[in-house]
């Protein structure tokens, strides 16, 4: 009876595995348990027959005395262990690592003609097939290897056990794990390989565990790293991150596609997971993918802010929220960047327009709004407008979003912000009907215990918490909006600290103007801290993510409120290191 394995666990696989948990324990959600439960099961019912046949054989072997001595089919409890604590670590890790990357983009339509998304049916499929070929070859060699029964014996054993499963995993999956970048793929992989090498080789030259001559090469990676373990370790990372690529490449297909999946759980049966994976891809839905890239290009260009607080939402809501900023940010571009006022009114109309079809009961509804969109948006637009997830949505807060932009044409004649009362009617309609939308989007998705009283109250939150982000958004941008002959500062507010609309726009800066600013911004904080207490009566998966929307863009506001800053190029900005440090701090809370 010894420790010393034990002691391995301790001291190198132990702590990597608490200091990961640590680090991403505020995004855990249940989704995450799910995956890297449904992980490390597998491995261990699929490790457990193949490494107490290598026991059995004497292929490799633990001293009595450095094992503490329970077994498992001949398996000590520290080697089960191990199987547990790798796949736990090298999940997490990958989880970690792939959190920002907004996976659905990476699904490709095959198809026989190049188009905008990527390499034509037959080049996919050649991808396809020469990995089968490379991982067939490596099986077959593999058995011979075996059945020759020599040096090649023990490197046989690891790939007609690890083969087959690669096998698998690469043609349920392999547009993913070609597609996706580098961060996703190959570092989750090394990181954890390049470190259990390092921990085998000290454990080998302790004696731990031993590799008996006559079935091994006896070649070394390096002093003390025999080539079957090292081979051993990148096999076994890679069928981990292989089969967290495969769970997220069934996990986007389920909530991209809700035309093929209507009804797509939070935590979807492994059934439901081997469906989709089988689905071929000349189903996918191409246009809705298209909306979704052009959402994604749109917010990382428009809102730095709402592009990272988008990296801590999962699955369906994180692609909902994208499709709801997408037809908001089209439609206000719609309307200000129209010609003429003729024009922007017509734009608005349009879209009225194409809201009553959307949420219009007629079964022919459907198949009019598309011709509608086009013949009536520009290209470039349509996908914002056809995307946009009309059935998990109310329509009310979509009618009052346009007629903010009503309020915004409405300053071509005169200033439609005569008082506070007409400041908040605004900031409610372009800016609180989309936080109460995001509410809404929640509710739909997650389950709660709530009543409907209760949720409709956390969704009116919502609302003021919008209103007081688009304070905000007003009291960093008085010099760009003076600029375009726009001042959302009431007039009497401005009566009151001695100035008039037409001096705000030839001299928005002063300090008369510094004066309004943090009258707006005590106006955005009191609402902010009436409201940010419902978000904690959010359901779980969504509620640090929302925490972060929030606080980084009420770190502008805070930017502003500090003593002698002075606001760049018309704007207050936060740097990337502070956006992230209050995303982490939040996540924290």
């Amino acid at each position: 009876m010894g420790f010393d394995y034990a002691l391995v666990h301790v001291k190198y696989t132990i702590p990597p595995a608490i200091l990961l948990t640590l680090f991403y324990r505020p995004l855990f959600t249940r989704l995450d348990v799910y995956k890297v439960a449904f992980l490390v099961t597998i491995a261990v019912l699929s490790t457990i027959p193949w490494d107490s046949y290598l026991i059995q054989t004497g292929i490799w072997s633990y001293p009595s005395h450095v094992i503490v001595g329970p077994k498992l089919f001949d398996i000590p409890l520290e080697e089960v262990f191990f199987f547990v604590i790798q796949t736990y670590n090298s999940s997490l890790l990958y989880i970690i690592l792939s959190r920002p990357t907004f996976q659905p983009l990476y699904l490709r339509v095959e198809r026989q003609s190049s188009q905008p998304l990527g390499p034509c049916n037959q080049q996919w499929r050649w991808y396809k097939r020469l990995g089968q070929l490379v991982l067939a070859v490596t099986i077959g060699w593999g058995w011979h290897q075996v059945v020759d029964n020599g040096v090649g014996t023990y490197t046989g054993l690891i790939l007609i056990w690890a083969a087959p499963f690669l096998l698998l995993l690469w043609s349920l999956a392999y547009q993913f794990i070609l597609g996706l970048p580098l961060s996703n793929t190959v570092l989750p992989i090394a990181l954890p390989t390049i470190y259990l090498w390092i921990v085998d080789t000290l454990a080998l030259k302790r004696g731990t565990w031993v590799i008996n001559s006559g079935t091994k090469y006896g070649l070394h990676l390096w002093d003390g790293l025999e080539i079957e373990e090292a081979l051993f370790f990148l096999l076994t990372n890679t069928l981990i991150v292989f089969g967290q690529l495969a769970f997220d490449n069934a996990l986007a297909i389920l909530y991209t596609f809700p035309k093929l999946f209507p009804s797509a759980a939070v935590l979807p049966s492994p059934i439901v997971l081997i469906k989709a994976l089988f689905t071929p891809t000349s189903a996918y839905d191409e246009a809705r993918l298209i909306g979704l890239q052009e959402a994604v290009v749109r917010l990382k260009r428009k809102s730095r802010s709402f592009y990272l607080a988008s990296s801590t939402f999962q699955g369906q809501l994180r692609s909902d929220l994208m499709l709801l900023y997408s037809f908001c940010r089209v439609a206000d571009d719609l309307v200000d960047n129209a010609s003429s006022a003729e024009d922007a009114k017509m734009w608005i109309a349009k879209l009225h327009r194409f809201l009553d079809m959307a949420y219009s009961n007629e079964d022919e509804s459907d198949s009019s709004i598309e011709p509608y969109v086009v013949d009536n948006f520009p290209r470039d637009t349509r996908s914002a407008l056809l995307q946009l997830p009309c059935s998990r949505l109310s329509r009310q807060p979509l009618q009052d979003l346009l007629r903010g932009f009503d309020m915004d044409l409405a300053f071509n004649s005169a200033p439609p912000i005569q008082t506070e009362a007409d400041l908040q009617v605004y900031a409610q309609r372009v800016a609180g009907t989309v936080a109460q939308m995001c509410n809404e989007l929640i509710f739909h998705i997650y389950s709660t215990s709530l009543s409907l009283k209760d949720q409709r109250r956390i969704i009116q939150s919502g609302n003021r918490m919008g209103i007081a982000l688009q304070y905000v958004n007003i009291a960093r941008d008085i010099s760009v909006d003076a600029k375009i002959g726009r001042v959302y500062l009431p007039i009497t507010w401005l009566k009151g600290a001695g100035k008039t609309y037409d001096s705000i726009l030839q001299s928005p800066e002063g300090a008369g103007v510094e004066e309004l600013r943090s009258k707006l911004l005590d106006k955005a904080f009191a609402l902010y801290e009436e409201a940010r207490g419902a978000i904690e009566e959010l359901p779980a998966e969504a509620r640090g993510p929302i925490r972060v929307a929030v606080e980084s863009y009420m770190e502008i506001g805070r930017v502003l409120r500090q003593k002698g800053y002075a606001v760049k190029a018309g704007r207050a900005t936060v740097p990337r290191w502070r956006r992230l440090g209050v995303a982490w701090k939040t996540l924290n809370r």
